[in-house]
């Protein structure tokens, strides 16, 4: 069983990390600022690859933003894809480029 868990330094910059059964798995580097989540990247261990890990780490930081009424901003390669394959799911936290 994995957790997710949100570490912000005191300038609202820092990572969501998850834990599998052997420490840690992963980690999306994050920043909170002027109303906007920022993601930029989002990274797995090798021996992780392929468990669900990133997903449970975007499940996470898209509850937080909506907790925290954040629009995202998904410099991130990964967390962009999954938001232009599901757009619906994420209109919410996400404004395609370009729309209003």
């Amino acid at each position: 069983m994995s957790n997710v868990k949100l570490e912000l330094n005191d300038r609202k910059r820092g990572v969501f990390v998850v834990n599998g059964g052997d420490g840690q798995s992963g980690e999306m580097e994050v920043a909170v600022m002027k109303g906007q989540l920022v993601v930029y990247h989002t990274e797995v261990t090798p021996e992780a690859e392929g468990k669900g890990f990133a997903k449970q780490m975007l499940d996470a930081m898209v509850d937080y933003a909506r907790q925290h009424k954040l629009q995202v901003v998904p410099l991130c390669q990964y967390v962009a894809a999954q938001f232009k394959r599901k757009p619906d799911d994420y209109s919410d936290v996400w404004t395609p480029s370009g729309k209003p």
